[in-house]
């Protein structure tokens, strides 16, 4: 219960390694989360000094696409330089790991039919559970993390990278925190809970 209490998104890390071990044993949390029909869709892909520098510069690469892109409206260019702010938080995190959906494919190709995407819709909280468990483990472990959704900006170009036809659905940036954010405000509770009986 500590850690669901004390976790934050830390957006600011210090600069020290962070062991495979330690990395291994969050990971290995996030493999301990249910999924639908315990189908299991998350892979995680772990990124650190060169192979991690590597992989931003194709992020950044992505984002100057999408951003050169003609059609991009308004929102979308807010959405991409958020991201590109995103991008820079990266930059300063020892460790990026992406999650795939390993059932999900490109958001951006033909539409799916009703059965599969009921099932994307699962598999997309499954992952979504795995990775809290990685982020509570890592609270647990003393390490600060962040959940990010902005590589979707760049989805193509990193998977082209990552040579695979799956779901880019997240990344997170582990590592120790260099900050001590405060607790963001939460709904009342009471507009969150409706008992019937």
């Amino acid at each position: 219960m500590n850690a669901i209490f004390e976790r934050r998104s830390i957006r600011k890390f210090k600069d020290l390694e962070v062991s495979d071990e330690l990395i291994r044993k969050v990971i290995k949390a996030g493999a301990e989360a249910p999924s639908a029909k315990n189908r299991q869709p998350w892979k995680y892909i772990v990124f650190k000094g060169q192979a991690r520098e590597e992989m931003l510069n194709v992020m950044d690469m992505g984002l100057d696409m999408a951003l050169a892109e003609p059609s991009l409206p308004e929102q979308g260019k807010a959405g991409v330089m958020d991201a590109k702010n995103t991008l820079r938080i990266m930059r300063g995190a020892p460790v990026i790991i992406l999650v795939l959906n390993t059932n999900g494919v490109s958001p951006f190709g033909k539409p799916l039919d009703i059965f599969s995407h009921i099932t994307e819709i699962c598999d997309s909280m499954s992952c979504g559970a795995s990775i809290e468990n990685v982020l509570l483990a890592a609270t647990d472990e003393g390490l600060g993390s962040l959940w990010i959704a902005n590589t979707f900006y760049a989805h193509e170009p990193l998977r082209a990278y990552l040579k695979t036809d799956k779901q880019l659905i997240a990344a997170v940036a582990l590592g120790y925190p260099d900050e001590d954010p405060v607790k963001r405000p939460r709904k009342d509770f009471e507009d969150i809970i409706e008992i019937r009986s």
